[in-house]
């Protein structure tokens, strides 16, 4: 069984259709990459996947369970639950200044275990000092364990960002998103990041990576799909869409990159 199947998805904003029919699926533990230009609908796509933005039609299974589907109604406390299947890293970081590198990553399941374990103190004590020594663990996974007491000021941005990708994992999500991260940082921290998320992958992670760096996701997939105007015009193995695209689109796009 797939992890996500996606069924016809279709967004617009106004008058501008931005996706017009996506259907894809994703297997456990694969590492999938959307390349395209920009405006193609690939950072949309990701938005609709992690319901901040809400598709217009169609709809997209997780483990075989439907998590969204359009015209159906969900309560904002179910939009929350079912957005726990996700773990998005944004590409400016979004830590929170004022907090240790520890409190960032824990302060998501915190927030979520005093919701749920809001009228039994001693269990959500419990609860928290076992998020406490998770997010230690994963931090370590990371390459941070010691920088948990550092604060977001005192780190490079490859630092900050393998916190952010700290941060996702501590919720402990089915799939985890990323949108351009490399994008924020010098050519040199790149591969800081390749690092982790090659390391992710060998520990079986299910991965979708939005990049506009074609070395980088032919660096990290085992899929690559590139949109363009809204739709996937091709998707395979890196090395069927990078080195043998079919799509007359695709090989004009990769002609471009590599003409800069």
């Amino acid at each position: 069984m797939s992890i996500l199947e996606l069924k016809n998805i279709h967004k617009s904003f106004g008058k501008t259709k931005v996706l017009k029919g996506i259907d894809l699926t994703l297997e456990k533990g694969q590492v999938l990459s959307i390349i395209g230009s920009s405006g193609s609908g690939k950072t949309t796509l990701l938005r609709c996947i992690n319901l901040l933005e809400i598709a217009d039609e169609g709809e997209f299974l997780v483990n075989g369970e439907v998590i969204f589907r359009a015209g159906e109604k969900i309560s904002a406390k179910e939009m929350q639950q079912k957005q726990l299947h996700f773990g998005l890293v944004f590409q400016d970081f979004n830590l929170f200044p004022q907090y240790t590198v520890l409190d960032n990553v824990m302060l998501a399941p915190k927030l979520h275990a005093k919701e749920e374990y809001k009228k039994d103190r001693k269990k959500r004590k419990e609860i928290f000092d076992k998020i406490r020594e998770e997010a230690i663990e994963i931090l370590d996974r990371v390459g941070l364990k010691d920088k948990i007491d550092s604060y977001p000021c005192e780190l490079s941005g490859g630092q900050k960002q393998r916190v952010s990708i700290a941060r996702a994992l501590a919720l402990k999500p089915s799939i985890l998103f990323f949108d351009e991260p490399t994008s924020a940082l010098d050519p040199e921290l790149t591969g800081e990041i390749l690092k982790v998320i090659r390391k992710l992958a060998s520990e079986k992670t299910t991965m979708v990576i939005v990049t506009h760096e074609i070395d980088f996701a032919e660096a990290v997939s085992d899929k690559i799909i590139f949109m363009d105007d809204g739709l996937i015009e091709e998707e395979g193995t890196p090395e069927e869409v990078l080195k043998s695209p079919k799509s007359e689109r695709t090989r004009a796009f990769l002609t471009k990159l590599s003409d800069q």
